[in-house]
This record gives C-alpha cells, sequence and structure tokens, in this order.
C-alpha cells in the first residue's frame, strides 16, 4: 500500500518523525521527532504466541520441573526488578537531596555574610555546570534517556518497539542524567524517568540472557518473546512509581490506568508483589537515614508530604470552593498541554541540526532559569517571623519554611521559601499546615507564573525530564492562592487547598483519576481527603477533555508513534474490513523456493506473511497458516534447505529447537542483508510446514473495522488474516487499492484516525485469505462522516506513515 499526500502544507499537521529513526540507530529524539518522513521505521511486537511445531514440542517436552522453574523465575525476577529499582530510586533521592543541598548550604552562608554577587556565580555555576553535563551525556551517549521516558514506556506496552529506549547505556544515562539534571535547579521532576528506569531494569533482566555478556542461564531462555517481557516492563513502571512517591498502590493503578494496554490477573499480582518489595526496601533504606547516615537527606525520606492534621472536617460550604479548584485544574491543565505541545514543535527545529544545538538550548534554558530564581526573590518584602512558628525562624541552611535569604535577622522571606528551594521542599511548604499566614498573596502568584511556565520551557530540552513534580508544585501554588482567598469561609487550611489544587492540575494535565487519586493519598498520608480528591479529579478531567488529549498521548503523537487508542471511532462501525483492502498480497507456498523467498523479504518490509498449501486434498490452495519474516531469516541463516520439493518431516526437528526461534533482546534481530546464498542455494527449497503457525487470529471479511481494531487491540496482535464469508468462490481476483492522504474536513471536533491495510491472497474455489497489518499510528485529523460505505471512503483522507506496512 502505498500514501501520497497531496494537501496544502500550511494546513497539514505531519507527525514529528525523526527521519534518521531506523532499527540500526537509536531514537535521536528529546521530547520530539523531527519533522520528515511518511514512512514509519518503529516495528511492532509479537505479543500473540506463535504455535509452530518446534513451540509446540518444546511445551510438550517441558516436566514439572520446568513449569516450576517457568514460574518460580517469573516472580524472582519481579522481586529484583523490585529490588534495584527501589535502591536506584533511594541513591536517586539521596544523591540530589545531598548535590542541590551542599549548592544551597554554600550560596545561604555566602548571602549570610551579605556576599551577594559571589552567592549568585556559585548558584548559577553550578546549575550551569549540572545542566551541561547531563544534556552532553544525553546528547552524544542515549539520545532515547532525554525526556520523562513514560511515552516511550507507554507506546512499547501497546506494541511499539520503539529503537533505543531499552538499552544499558540508556538505563545509566538516565539515572545519572536525572540526578544532574534535577539537582541543577531546572523545573523538571524525577518521577517520569524513574518509570522508564524501572522498565528498563525489567527489560534488562527479562531480555532471558546475552551470550556477549556470558549470560546464557538455561532458565533465562523462557522469557526470550515479547508477551513476558510485556509483562516485566509493567512491573518496572510500576514499581518506579512507587519508588517515586512511596506510592505502591498507587504505581500499581498507574500501570493498569494510563501505561498498560493489555491487563489480566496474574499480572495484577506481580504488580502488587514487585511495589511491595519496592515499599519494603525503602522504608528499611529510610531507617537508615533518619540515624543521620545519609549527609543533607532530609528527615522526610524521599517524598513523603505529612498533612495529616487533627481536625480536619469539612461541611457542605465547602464544596463549592472545591468545584471551582477542579474548574481551574482543567482549564490550566488543558491550557498547559496546549503550550506544551507548541514549545516541543519549536524546539523540533533545533533538534533537526547537530546535537550541539540540543546542548545550547539546555544551557539557555538553564542560565534562564538560574537568574529567574536567584533574582525574583528580591522583589518580595521581608516579613517578621511568626511568633507561634512551628520550627526556626528564619531558616538558616538548605531547608526550611522560612528561608532568610537577603532578610534582617527577625524576618525571612516568602518567596524564596518556594523558589531558592528545591521542588520537593517547595511541596512540603506549600502542603504545610499551621502556615495559613506565612505567604503574601504577591508571593504567591509569582510562584504560580514562575513553575507553570519554566516547566514548560524545560521539559523538551535534552535531558532526563519528568512532568510530574513540577505539575504538582504549579498545581499546589494555585490551590494554596484559592484557599487564601476563601480564607475563614472554609474549614479547610491553606495546606489542604494547596492538596486539592495539586490534584487538580494532574487530574487536567495528565487525565488520570484513580491512580492519581491513591498516589495522591498515599503521598500525603491523608485518607480524609478521599472525597474531595475523588471530586476535584473528575471535575477537572470532564473540563479539560472537552479541549485536547492528556500530556502523554499529545508527546507520543508528536514523536510519531503508532500508538492504537482503546476506543474505536464511530465512523468505523460504517465500514467493514473489506472497504479498506489493497493488493495484491506476498504469499509463500508451504515448500518454497529459496530465490522467491529472498526477492521477498529484500523488496518488502512486511513482517508476517500468509502460507498457502497447494499440495492438499482440495481442488484449490488452502490457507496452512502465517510464518514471520524473523524465522524466515532464521531459515536462511542455517542454510536448512532441500534439493527438491518435498516435506522434510521430522527431519526439521534435528537442525532446530525452539530456542533458534526465541526472540532476541530489543533492535538485536538478523536482516536479510547479512545473508549470503550462492547460486546453487537460491535453487533449493524450503519446507516452511513446522514453522507457521497454523492457528493464526481470523476474521470474517463482514467484520466491521470498529470490531477488527478492538480484537487487535486487546489481544495484542500484530496480524489478523481475513476470511470470506461466502465460500465457492470461483475465479475470485479482488484488486481494490486504497490510499489513504492526509487529512479530510470535519467542522466540529477533532478525531484520532487509524490507518490500516488489508492485504488480499488470491485464491480458488472456495476460500481466499487476507492478512491484516494494522499500523495502529493515530493521526488528529478532520472529517466528515457520509452515509454510505462509498462516500465515507472518498471523504476520509487520511495520512498513513506506514507505508511499507511493518506493522
Amino acid at each position: 500500500m502505498s500514501a501520497q499526500p497531496n494537501v496544502d502544507e500550511e494546513s497539514q499537521a505531519q507527525p514529528l518523525l525523526d527521519p534518521s529513526l531506523h532499527r540500526s540507530l537509536s531514537n535521536v529524539t528529546s521530547q520530539v521527532a523531527i519533522v520528515g518522513s511518511n514512512i514509519c521505521p518503529i516495528e511492532s511486537l509479537d505479543y500473540e504466541i506463535y504455535e509452530n511445531d518446534f513451540f509446540k514440542q518444546d511445551w510438550r517436552s517441558r516436566g514439572k520441573v520446568q513449569i516450576f522453574q517457568y514460574i518460580f523465575m517469573k516472580w524472582l525476577l519481579c522481586f529484583l526488578i523490585g529490588l534495584i529499582v527501589s535502591l536506584i530510586g533511594f541513591c536517586n533521592n539521596l544523591a540530589v537531596e545531598n548535590l542541590a543541598g551542599v549548592k544551597f548550604v554554600i550560596t545561604s552562608n555566602m548571602m549570610l555574610v551579605k556576599r551577594y554577587g559571589m552567592a549568585f556565580l556559585v548558584f548559577f555555576s553550578s546549575n550551569f555546570v549540572l545542566t551541561l553535563f547531563a544534556s552532553i551525556i544525553t546528547a552524544y551517549i542515549a539520545p532515547a534517556a532525554a525526556g520523562s521516558g513514560i511515552p516511550e514506556v507507554k507506546a512499547y506496552l501497546n506494541g511499539v518497539d520503539a529503537p533505543g529506549i531499552y538499552t544499558l547505556k540508556t538505563l545509566v544515562v538516565k539515572i545519572v542524567g536525572s540526578i544532574t539534571a534535577v539537582s541543577s535547579s531546572l523545573l523538571i521532576g524525577k518521577a517520569g524517568p524513574m518509570v522508564h528506569t524501572g522498565a528498563c531494569v525489567a527489560a534488562l533482566l527479562g531480555q532471558g540472557g546475552s551470550r556477549k555478556y556470558g549470560l546464557t542461564w538455561r532458565w533465562l531462555r523462557y522469557f526470550k518473546n515479547d508477551r513476558d517481557r510485556r509483562d516485566f516492563v509493567t512491573c518496572g513502571s510500576a514499581a518506579g512509581i512507587a519508588a517515586s512517591f512511596r506510592a505502591p498502590v498507587g504505581g500499581v493503578l498507574f500501570s493498569l490506568e494510563e501505561m498498560a494496554s493489555w491487563w489480566r490477573s496474574a499480572l495484577l499480582w506481580r504488580c502488587f508483589f514487585t511495589t511491595a518489595v519496592v515499599a519494603i526496601m525503602l522504608r528499611a533504606l529510610i531507617d537508615v537515614c533518619l540515624s543521620g547516615k545519609c549527609g543533607l537527606f532530609g528527615t522526610g525520606g524521599l517524598i513523603m508530604f505529612d498533612v495529616t492534621s487533627q481536625n480536619t472536617t469539612y461541611h457542605i460550604k465547602d464544596v463549592p470552593p472545591v468545584l471551582v479548584l477542579g474548574v481551574i485544574g482543567g482549564l490550566l491543565g488543558s491550557l498547559y498541554n496546549f503550550l506544551l505541545e507548541k514549545v516541543l514543535r519549536i524546539y523540533s527545529c533545533i533538534y533537526g541540526k547537530k546535537p550541539i544545538y540540543k546542548i545550547i538550548l539546555a544551557c539557555a534554558i538553564s542560565v534562564f532559569t538560574s537568574c529567574l530564581l536567584f533574582g525574583l526573590p528580591w522583589l518580595a518584602s521581608c516579613q517578621p517571623c511568626p511568633i507561634d512558628a512551628s520550627e526556626a525562624c528564619p531558616t538558616i541552611g538548605r531547608s526550611g519554611n522560612y528561608k532568610k535569604f537577603q532578610c534582617p535577622p527577625g524576618h525571612y522571606n516568602d518567596l524564596a521559601s518556594l523558589i531558592f528551594n528545591t521542588n520537593d521542599d517547595a511541596i512540603k511548604n506549600l502542603f504545610s499546615k499551621d502556615t495559613d499566614s506565612e505567604f503574601q498573596y504577591s508571593s504567591i502568584l509569582i510562584f504560580f507564573a514562575t513553575c507553570f511556565f519554566l516547566s514548560i520551557f524545560s521539559y523538551g530540552i535534552v535531558v532526563p525530564a519528568g512532568l510530574f513534580v513540577p505539575v504538582i508544585v504549579t498545581g499546589a501554588s494555585y490551590g494554596r492562592f484559592v484557599g487564601m482567598l476563601v480564607g475563614s469561609h472554609s474549614n479547610l487550611n491553606h495546606g489542604l487547598f494547596a492538596v486539592l489544587g495539586a490534584a487538580s492540575l494532574l487530574g487536567g494535565s495528565m487525565r488520570m483519576t484513580v491512580s492519581l487519586c491513591v498516589i495522591i493519598l498515599e503521598l500525603t498520608n491523608n485518607l480524609l481527603l478521599l472525597p474531595l480528591i475523588m471530586v476535584v479529579l473528575l471535575v477537572s478531567k470532564t473540563v479539560a477533555d472537552a479541549f485536547n488529549g492528556n500530556v502523554y498521548d499529545i508527546i507520543m503523537k508528536l514523536k510519531g508513534f503508532p500508538y492504537l487508542e482503546a476506543h474505536a471511532e464511530p465512523y468505523m462501525r460504517q465500514l467493514t474490513v473489506e472497504d479498506v483492502v489493497t493488493g495484491p498480497l506476498q504469499l509463500f507456498n508451504v515448500i518454497e523456493k529459496v530465490e522467491n523467498i529472498v526477492h521477498v523479504l529484500r523488496t518488502t518490509g512486511h513482517h508476517g506473511f500468509p502460507v498457502i498449501d497447494e499440495r492438499s486434498h482440495s481442488e484449490s490452495p488452502v490457507l496452512f497458516g502465517l510464518v514471520l519474516r524473523a524465522h524466515l531469516i532464521v531459515l536462511l541463516r542455517k542454510k536448512a534447505f532441500l534439493t527438491t520439493a518435498v516435506p522434510a518431516g521430522s527431519d526439521a526437528f534435528k537442525h532446530f529447537s525452539a530456542v533458534d526461534f526465541t526472540k532476541r533482546g530489543s533492535g538485536n534481530g538478523d536482516k536479510i542483508e547479512d545473508i549470503e546464498l550462492t547460486e546453487e542455494e537460491m535453487e533449493m527449497f524450503i519446507d516452511l510446514h513446522p514453522f507457521c503457525n497454523s492457528s493464526p487470529y481470523t476474521v470474517v471479511e463482514t467484520m466491521s473495522l470498529a470490531k477488527a481494531l478492538i480484537l487487535f487491540r486487546e489481544v495484542g496482535l500484530r496480524h489478523l488474516l481475513v476470511i470470506p464469508k461466502i465460500s465457492n468462490v470461483r475465479n475470485f481476483n479482488l484488486s481494490v487499492g486504497l490510499s489513504f492522504s492526509s487529512y479530510a474536513q470535519r467542522l466540529d471536533n477533532r478525531r484520532h484516525l487509524y490507518c490500516m491495510a488489508l492485504q488480499c491472497t488470491y485464491t480458488l474455489h472456495n476460500t481466499y485469505t487476507m492478512s491484516l497489518l494494522i499500523c495502529a499510528h493515530t493521526q488528529f485529523g478532520e472529517f466528515s462522516l457520509l452515509e454510505s460505505h462509498i462516500s465515507a471512503l472518498l471523504g476520509f483522507l487520511l495520512q498513513c506513515p506506514c507505508t511499507n506496512t511493518k506493522h
């Protein structure tokens, strides 16, 4: 199938897809890719169990001991994932607190002796060096480590094998780069990178061993398939959230609600077990820090904002302000996503050039951030310390509610307490109770505007950067401001309003409800806020959904990931799979000539081929099964050829085993260009009987496009065969070409459009087959739903970036 876009370039919104993004290369994008190609080079994953003869033989040969090994290794790897991710999360926080702590302590000491110029120089230079280091290692060593990584992990769990996202160097750069970037006072978070880190750890442990590093333990071979790796990556993403916020249940729900496209009860148990290991390990490690052995690490340990109040009561009169917070959060969340998308598109123009330009941009943002964070507190007036302050006032050192900054003795700078601090300490100050009179209106507004815009401009730079913490601190600032406006008219203190404000902006930007509710409850240790948090999340999500999608879906679209949505568009009910067919299809006979196989593999990019049997007892060829491109390459590499076109029988089992057909790590498969064959070998034959999946998923041609899409996504398929509803079709020859171009007209709203390609196999008499390869690439387009099928086909001018139908 080919797609030739023919639209006005000014009205065209192409996916930001890097033209250099190939399987042999790393993803060189940060949070955006480059506008360019219409061809999508990202491959899909084979989540379906490929039941060929070798797979069946392997499972038949397994006894109780092997089955026990398989189950035990799954639980053991889940335990190791939780253990390693908890250690990484603890060390991450420990390093950030100490690096940033040393910086703020030195700066504060110089401020005490009124050496303001030297204090700014230390603050500025330390932030610049940390940002420069993080951007260099990210741009040159592991570009896939840039950004939060949540869109990449979410796309992977949907079936998209983006290159370079789960390599060892990506993991190392993600950890080191996140520590240095967050320590540099950029308004970014470490929760998103921790999700990517957990997924990397899980993917590397689930690779099934490595010959390069001598890890070829026989037990590990059981996990050399995409299905088991998907489960481990899901557990890893849950462990990342659990390690970031000490929210084990929230981590499980986050993976279920936001990340995973496929779920089952056994996976739920393993995710819960993994996050439980994280929670226990963090508790043990924090106890060590409470004894004073972690340097400048806070006594609170990790991110834990205790806003428990002895008298947290609320009445019906407190509900209207909460509803207002939800509406504000929905509006600001949708605006946040809109501005972030525009900024990332602007950054894409810079990222199309050499890596040095990415580093310059990151350093420029660091310089601008340092000047703002050091200069804005000078705009706030000094406040006298309250008599009944719950802690020392003014604060001398790194953290505290009452930062002295430039103020005289007995006074504090409320804006400096928020802005000249780490993000975690700023959130603690905003969430703090019994501090209703601490902040001025002007200081809160300045802090909110600074966080709102700095977080947008900081996210797209070439460093590991998350969105959770910036959104929390931004939402908490305007939540606190609303609490100050309500004042004594509400029973809720300002700290609780800050919590509800953070929840509203999270719901408006990320569009999650259940998982965010549980994460915030575990984060704040205040179960009494549950009803109010539920209300504010529901209101903010409902309001924001009227304007745009959630932030991670927007970023996936910008990066060109072919994400397949869970729902079907209404127009798909009006179409059948037959309506979007194109042909002819490349297929093989069960005994095929080597020359034909090599020609098809070199001239097409398909990853699955129908196999027909012309030697059966039927009068016409019948569908035998489906063979994968990777398996054909293995057959060519092993050179198990036949001199005559006769079945190999049981001899095939002597040359191959199930291990030969297991999938290697992401992006490490053999290529047809690496296979060298002589002319004599090209004239030989291959018996495909033992290597075909003889029970592929099939549907009838009259199935609606909506049902096919849902089946494709829910089962996690890569290939779907379509058979005719009416048999005894003699001399059937179907040649329908459907070319999707970029856009169609619709005036009311924007939709996700899915590009699907059907390939038709021509057979005679009573059957024909079609292989449905769904690209699953979503595009925002506008269309007009017409009544008839033909007019609908003419009206839906879509852009298909997957013209080589690799997916």
